[in-house]
């Protein structure tokens, strides 16, 4: 099975990737976007799914500072992305 990892940093926690990107919008032309997060996407083939959040906790994830979500893809998808 294919499947996507999406981390992101907590709400709280200062993501100054997202802050440069949220100051240089309006330069560019950009307005109405708010809230910039930025994170990082892992895709892996698995057996099965039963140890991708224990992989995420222990090596993907800083659980202190990131959440992740998981996400199946179906085949197609992964074909697409």
């Amino acid at each position: 099975m294919k499947v996507r990892v999406l981390i992101r940093p907590k709400q709280g926690i200062l993501d100054p990737q997202g802050k440069a990107i949220e100051r240089a919008l309006p330069a560019l032309g950009f307005s109405g976007i708010d809230d910039v997060r930025v994170g990082r996407i892992v895709e892996l083939e698995a057996d099965g799914p039963d140890a991708i959040p224990d992989l995420c906790e222990k090596l993907l994830a800083n659980t202190l500072i990131e959440d992740y979500e998981i996400v199946e893809l179906e085949s197609s998808d992964a074909a697409a992305a």
